[in-house]
């Protein structure tokens, strides 16, 4: 992941980009991006990728990767502590017991 933002800086640094870049922008980006991923299953009958829409969802994921690891680091959040602690938080919320093939949310089960 190191490899990969310090690619993204360099993008963006040598486009002189990071005046843009506050968490609020960021997070609008991020948002917006997410968002382009539901339009690849808009108007779909199942829940499968769209024939012939595969390499348009990559690249939607990769836009939501690329703003999601520079909102990180614009607020100084190490990603993957964030999702080790937030794991330990889903399991005691979703112990297997109650949660294995449940849906709801855990103030539910």
């Amino acid at each position: 992941m190191q490899s990969q933002l310090r690619q993204i800086l360099k993008f963006r640094d040598a486009r002189d980009w990071k005046q843009f870049h506050s968490p609020k922008n960021l997070s609008i980006s991020l948002a917006l991006e997410a968002a382009e991923i539901l339009e690849t299953f808009q108007w779909t009958a199942d829940n499968k990728v769209p024939k012939g829409k595969k390499k348009e969802l990559e690249l939607e994921i990769a836009d939501v990767y690329y703003y999601l690891l520079l909102l990180a680091h614009e607020t100084g959040i190490d990603i993957d502590k964030a999702l080790a602690k937030k794991m330990i938080v889903n399991k005691k919320r979703y112990p297997v017991s109650k949660a294995r093939g449940n849906s709801r949310k855990y103030n539910e089960l």
